[in-house]
């Protein structure tokens, strides 16, 4: 795939059908098909296809998701992320997908567990940060409760874009806000998060606040956007250098190594 220097980007911010895949899947389906040819990276909200549930026992997804994600980002000719619950032989795992349009993937799986809502007693933790390339850009991808733990998108791999999806509910929206705005500026890269909208079966309710923010934590997207909609912004690789360049942050972080 050859690099871009602008690439766009687009939030799908929308309700889930409570732990019900087939119905997740087929309305995907639906607004990834209003996507095709007219845009580069489609962004979905995490456990895209149960909402966020502690029950994967007859729910968690298999390798026919990669199928799945595969079918349309070739057909749409776009990358796309999102996080399902995956079953890996008899462990389960809250699973970032990067999925490209040539069929390759890259995955990473949720570091840091909800404990709030007992995420820890049922999903495996991943390791490690992941650094997804595409288009000559470098995308570090996160899941939800990592956006409150800055050591682990510290930004040591000279990536471009930050992306967070999330389940993040209405009480706690506006740490939302002002952590993903963070983040952007602390490791001068773009910031995008995607989150939820509606009510899910435990009865949290889910007001979305999707957003991208710039180098110099510049909202793309007219705040707040709580409805169901899908919206498209425009990346600017020159945006990132030229900030960098100038404002040369990043070489005076602090030494340290995560364990």
């Amino acid at each position: 795939m050859k690099s871009k220097e602008d690439i766009r980007v687009s939030l799908i911010q929308t309700h889930l059908v409570w732990e019900n895949p087939k119905a997740n899947l087929v309305e995907f389906s639906r607004k990834l098909e209003q996507l095709y040819g007219i845009t580069d990276l489609v962004i979905l909200p995490e456990m895209f296809t149960t909402g966020f549930s502690m029950h994967p026992e007859e729910l968690a997804s298999d390798e026919k998701i990669y199928k799945y994600l595969k079918a349309h980002a070739k057909k749409g000719g776009f990358a796309i992320y999102g996080s399902v619950m995956f079953q890996e032989g008899n462990r389960y795992v809250n699973r970032g997908i990067f999925m490209r349009p040539d069929g390759t993937y890259t995955l990473y799986d949720k570091k840091h567990r909800f404990t709030l809502a007992g995420e820890q007693k049922v999903y495996d933790s991943g390791k490690q940060p992941v650094i997804a390339d595409y288009l000559g850009w470098k995308f570090n991808l996160q899941i939800c409760y990592d956006l409150r733990f800055p050591v682990f998108a510290r930004n040591t791999q000279d990536y471009d874009v930050l992306i967070y999806v999330a389940n993040w509910p209405v009480p706690r929206v506006n740490a939302w806000d002002a952590l993903l705005k963070a983040r952007a500026i602390e490791n001068m890269c773009y910031a995008i998060g995607v989150n939820r909208t509606g009510v899910d079966g435990s009865g949290m309710d889910y007001n979305g606040h999707s957003q991208v923010y710039n180098v110099l934590g510049e909202e793309s997207i007219e705040h707040p956007w709580e409805n169901q909609n899908i919206k498209t912004v425009l990346l600017k690789k020159e945006h990132v250098l030229k900030l960098r360049s100038k404002l040369r942050f990043l070489e005076d972080r602090d030494p340290f190594t995560l364990i």
